[in-house]
């Protein structure tokens, strides 16, 4: 008897976005697909039990800390040169570890949505350790040599630009797809605003604006002085999702909540239900993370995109600008400036969610699911052709 497809998921907390990313899929896969086994694991903890905690709390503090030495370093590695070789030649995972989950879990496909997890498995594939078929599935719309690997038999990529870019690295035009980068299935729907916000305890017809800063809520602090002013045109209410940061959100209700101000204000912590706030919304302001700005994209929703990090969140932000569907601020005065703007002007809200319709990528779940299996089909390496490939790459 053929034994069933198994869909592997290796994902990371490094930030929300590569396990939204690895959620979306296996929520797409058990809904298109429930044929096929899926499950996810986070590489990070399964190689690094003991440590992975620190490692990511270390890696948060240095991006927030020094963002100015985290984007140094992410362009001068972005292309294959001797300092990105020597980095990607640094092996921080465990074989044994990978060997066991492999053997443990007999995927018959692997997926990655983590950069280290797919330098994970190219190593693997090119010491003739497995032979199993991987995708890498990118979570930003940019490119970066830590994403490729010579064990990687097909990428996903968000946007036609990326795919390009990858074409530079010399990998094989048909081993890479522009599927859109995945989100979960409800920022793909259509709401009721009216019902959203009566659900929310929202005003009906107050302008509404999202502030998100990701997962960790990076962001909210800057707001203050923006509630405190009189200079926006009309009342406004805002909606704080301050995420797994709990000492935001009580900073934001003891500082917020006991004053009288023109605006309205709600905060929340971590939530589940980020597609109904957005759809309800009229604005978001947050950091531009891969997977926050497409479910935003999607759901026509303009964006805001404040003080992105050196790196791919500056390339994420120049891309939506460059659509047409955001702005960009740099800092907390310009914030202030610039919102007030927008709030005034309706028309300019309409272009911007105009041109996030224009530029919408593709959500079609079974169009990314098809090219994660067509790789089982098509691309079944020999150990000795990914070391060829390697030597050559």
């Amino acid at each position: 008897m053929k034994r069933r497809d198994k869909l592997l998921i290796l994902t990371g907390s490094l930030g929300d976005g590569h396990n939204k990313a690895a959620q979306a899929i296996l929520e797409a896969a058990r809904f298109h697909k429930p044929d096929v086994d899926v499950k996810v694991i986070d590489f990070l903890e399964w190689t690094h039990p003991y440590l992975h905690s620190v490692g990511k709390y270390c890696y948060m503090k240095w991006v927030q800390s020094l963002p100015s030495v985290y984007g140094y370093l992410y362009r001068k590695t972005r292309d294959d040169n001797t300092l990105s070789h020597m980095l990607k030649r640094m092996k921080s995972f465990s074989t044994d570890r990978m060997l066991e989950l492999l053997n443990e879990e007999e995927p018959t496909e692997v997926v990655c949505t983590l950069p280290g997890a797919a330098a994970a498995m190219s190593y693997l594939k090119c010491n003739g350790l497995t032979t199993v078929p991987t995708v890498t599935v990118m979570t930003d719309y940019t490119d970066h040599s830590y994403w490729v690997h010579p064990g990687t038999d097909r990428y996903l990529v968000g946007a036609e630009h990326v795919k390009q870019a990858l074409l530079r690295y010399r990998i094989p035009e048909n081993r890479i797809v522009v599927t859109g980068i995945p989100i979960r299935m409800p920022f793909t729907q259509a709401y009721d605003r009216t019902m959203l916000r009566d659900k929310h305890g929202l005003h009906r017809n107050m302008p509404t604006v999202l502030v998100m800063g990701g997962g960790h809520g990076l962001i909210g602090k800057q707001f203050k002085s923006v509630l405190q002013s009189d200079d926006l045109a009309v009342p406004v209410q805002f909606v704080f999702v301050c995420g797994r940061n709990e000492k935001l959100k009580q900073q934001l209700e003891e500082e917020l909540g006991g004053k009288k101000t023109r605006h309205r204000v709600k905060v929340t912590g971590f939530v589940d239900h980020v597609h109904e706030l957005m759809a309800l919304s009229d604005l978001i302001v947050t950091k531009p993370g891969g997977l926050t700005i497409s479910e935003a994209l999607a759901l026509e929703l303009p964006m805001m995109l404040y003080k992105p990090i050196p790196g791919q969140e500056q390339d994420n932000a120049a891309y939506l600008v460059g659509l047409g569907a955001a702005i960009e601020v740099k800092n907390a005065v310009e914030l202030k400036n610039q919102l007030q703007g927008i709030i005034a002007n309706k028309s300019l809200l309409l272009i911007l969610k105009k041109n996030a319709k224009l530029n919408q990528q593709n959500q079609d779940a079974l169009h990314m699911l098809k090219a994660i299996f067509e790789a089982h089909h098509h691309f079944i390496p020999t150990p000795e052709g990914i070391m060829l490939s390697y030597a050559n790459g």
